[in-house]
C-alpha cells in the first residue's frame, strides 16, 4: 500500500510544496495527493511538476477537486479538461470530486438523472486523457450510503468511474467500511484515511466549518484513536502493492499528526507482516 499525505491540510499554512515534498520524502510517504486549488496555482510553475517530484521519490497519486456538476455545461466541461490538463502535469490519472450535492435519500428522481448524466459525460473527457474519475463516498452526495454509491456505479457505467473510498464517511453513512470494501472493491482506486472520536462530532468536517480558518476542530483525531477501527481496515488493503492511500487530515498539528499516524500505520502493517513472513519459513 503506497501511502500519501493531501496539501489540503495545509490550507491555511504558510508552507511551500517544496518544504511539503521534503518533509513527505523524510517521512515515509511515497506521495503527496494535491488539492485542485493548490495544482491550478501552481500552474504558472513550469519548474513545478511531475519529474520535479521525481526527485523526492515521491508522486502525485490524485487531484482532489470539486466539479460543478450542478453549473453550465460549457463550464463543467471546461473545468474538467483544465483538470485532465493538470493531471497530465503531475502524472497522475486520478481526479477525485463529488456526486453532486444532494444526499442520496434528498435526491428527486431527476436531479439524480441529471447528475448521472453529467458525471458520465465527465467520464467521456477523462477516458480521453486517460484518466479515472472518482466520486468520493460523502455525505450529502449521491454517495453517501454503500447502496447508494453501488446503485450510481450501476448507472454511470462507465470503464473510467471509480470510487474514492473515505473510510469514515462510510462508516458515517452507516455501513460496516469492511463490509463495504469487500463489495465496493473492484470499483475503487483510492482511499481516504482519518477519524473522528464520536458520530457527535461529525458536523466538524460540514465544508463551511473546514474550510473556515477559525473553525472548529473539535472531534479530530489521530486516525488509530477515534472510533473508526483502522487496524481492522489496514487489514483488509494493507496487503495491495497498488493500493493508494491517503492521510486526510484537518486539524492543527499538521506535522506532528501526519508523522505519528504514518509510523502508526507502517507499525499495524508490519505487525500483519511478521507472521505471514515467519510461517514462509
Amino acid at each position: 500500500m503506497r501511502v500519501s499525505l493531501c496539501t489540503i491540510t495545509f490550507r491555511h499554512h504558510l508552507t511551500s510544496l517544496d518544504e511539503i515534498a521534503a518533509w513527505a520524502e523524510a517521512n515515509d510517504f511515497q506521495g503527496i495527493e494535491l488539492w485542485g486549488a493548490h495544482a491550478r496555482n501552481l500552474a504558472p510553475r513550469s519548474d513545478r511538476n511531475a519529474e520535479w517530484l521525481d526527485g523526492y521519490g515521491l508522486a502525485v497519486p490524485m487531484i482532489s477537486d470539486y466539479l460543478p456538476l450542478d453549473g453550465e455545461v460549457e463550464t463543467l466541461r471546461h473545468k474538467a479538461v483544465e483538470l485532465c490538463r493538470l493531471a497530465r502535469r503531475w502524472r497522475t490519472r486520478k481526479i477525485r470530486t463529488f456526486a453532486g450535492s444532494v444526499g442520496s435519500r434528498a435526491a428527486s428522481a431527476e436531479e439524480r438523472q441529471r447528475v448521472v448524466a453529467r458525471l458520465k459525460e465527465i467520464c467521456v473527457i477523462t477516458a480521453s486523457y486517460g484518466i479515472h474519475l472518482l466520486a468520493e463516498t460523502h455525505p450529502k452526495t449521491l454517495a453517501d450510503t454503500a447502496a447508494s454509491t453501488m446503485q450510481l456505479i450501476e448507472e454511470v457505467d462507465h470503464p473510467y468511474f471509480a470510487i474514492n473510498f473515505d473510510t469514515l464517511h462510510v462508516w458515517e453513512g452507516g455501513d460496516d467500511p469492511v463490509a463495504v470494501h469487500r463489495t465496493m472493491k473492484p470499483h475503487i482506486r483510492h482511499y481516504h484515511l482519518k477519524n473522528i472520536v464520536a458520530r457527535s462530532d461529525l458536523s466538524v468536517f460540514e465544508p463551511a466549518n473546514v474550510y473556515a480558518a477559525a473553525g472548529s476542530r473539535r472531534g479530530m483525531t489521530p486516525l488509530f484513536e477515534g472510533i473508526v477501527d483502522y487496524d481492522r481496515i489496514l487489514g483488509e488493503i494493507s496487503g495491495d502493492p497498488q493500493a493508494d492511500a491517503s492521510l486526510e487530515w484537518f486539524g492543527n498539528d499538521c506535522l506532528e499528526t501526519l508523522e505519528r499516524d504514518r509510523r502508526r500505520v507502517r507499525q499495524s502493517i508490519e505487525s500483519r507482516e511478521r507472521p505471514l513472513r515467519a510461517a514462509q519459513l
